[in-house]
């Protein structure tokens, strides 16, 4: 499971013009689910994303979390996170988990980063979205939950 994250000032994401998650200051967390992904892998990134210290704190430093300035988080489902460009010019998708494998552990994925008491927002699984981002510093960074250690 890969997972994109952005740090924002703020964030939304629209389905057929219509805003379906709105966020403030916090993190926009792109999802990628593997053929082979299970609730560990859930579980290790969402641990991992709400603790990650990438907030400036008063020196401004990367100090704080998502959880220490208590910030939204919208959670985009991302396949292509899993593109292979190795061969070609065309990207191949066929690392990427099958849609209802993949919309499992997606939902998994937001009810966890729901339980840590952040508001939690989202696009549409399989649908078509329009993201708009404001992102801060820029930060931007890839996690995987294959490569822990």
């Amino acid at each position: 499971m890969k997972a994109l994250l952005q740090r924002v000032t703020g964030a939304s994401v629209s389905v057929a013009g219509e805003v379906v998650g709105r966020i403030g200051r916090g993190l926009v967390i792109f999802v990628g689910v593997a053929s082979g992904d299970t609730e560990k892998d859930v579980n290790y990134l969402v641990q991992k994303i709400v603790n990650l210290r990438i907030f400036p704190d008063d020196g401004g430093r990367f100090n704080l979390s998502a959880l220490d300035i208590k910030g939204d988080l919208l959670v985009v489902s991302q396949f292509t996170l899993l593109a292979d460009t190795r061969k070609g010019r065309r990207p191949s998708f066929v690392e990427a988990a099958p849609p209802a494998q993949a919309e499992e552990l997606f939902e998994q994925f937001v009810e966890q980063a729901r339980a840590t008491g952040l508001k939690v927002e989202t696009g549409r699984f399989q649908e078509y979205m329009q993201v708009e981002i404001h992102n801060d510093g820029p930060v931007t960074i890839l996690l995987d939950s294959r490569q822990k250690f």
